[in-house]
């Protein structure tokens, strides 16, 4: 035995977007605004960054990146942590002759705005020894680069309760 039901035949069903395009306008907002403060940095694979509570946030601007092993501008292989320590000079000279190419730093200029305007950043492991750094930071200051930053991670700050 089978019961059948009479009901109505619907064959204008429709399907309502507007809720759908309101909900993708909320979530395409949300993330072009909580994505426009990201700073992108290269990938920092094999360094571990120290941390600062420095509240300024960095520039564009050439990044050099020293791993427990090599030396790296843009990406790009300069050298050996070991031939930096070995170095006896105060500054690394293939990382000098690098920093100086046009295609990196742009015209060399004799003027000293030019020069205080152009800012390297220097990403470094954290176990280090800061000779080496020394060297590095020396190096781009002596390829006329006015402006030297240093990564670090944000240090996490206490929540106080009582507020």
């Amino acid at each position: 035995m089978s019961l059948w039901i009479n009901a109505p035949q619907r064959s204008d069903a429709t399907l309502n977007l507007i809720p759908l395009i309101d909900v993708m306008s909320v979530l395409v907002a949300f993330l072009l605004i909580y994505s426009a403060d990201v700073e992108v940095v290269q990938n920092t694979k094999g360094i571990e960054i120290p941390q600062s509570s420095a509240e300024a946030e960095p520039q564009q601007s050439v990044v050099v990146m020293i791993t427990k092993d090599h030396l790296f501008v843009q990406g790009e292989p300069v050298g050996s942590t070991a031939e930096i320590g070995a170095a006896t000079t105060p500054q690394f000279e293939p990382l000098r002759r690098v920093l100086n190419r046009p295609m990196i730093v742009g015209e060399p200029s004799a003027d000293d705005a030019a020069m205080a305007a152009r800012e390297i950043t220097v990403i470094a492991d954290k176990s280090l020894p800061f000779d080496i750094v020394k060297k590095v930071m020396a190096t781009c200051t002596g390829a006329a680069y006015g402006k030297l930053s240093l990564a670090v991670l944000e240090k996490e700050q206490l929540v106080d309760a009582s507020t």
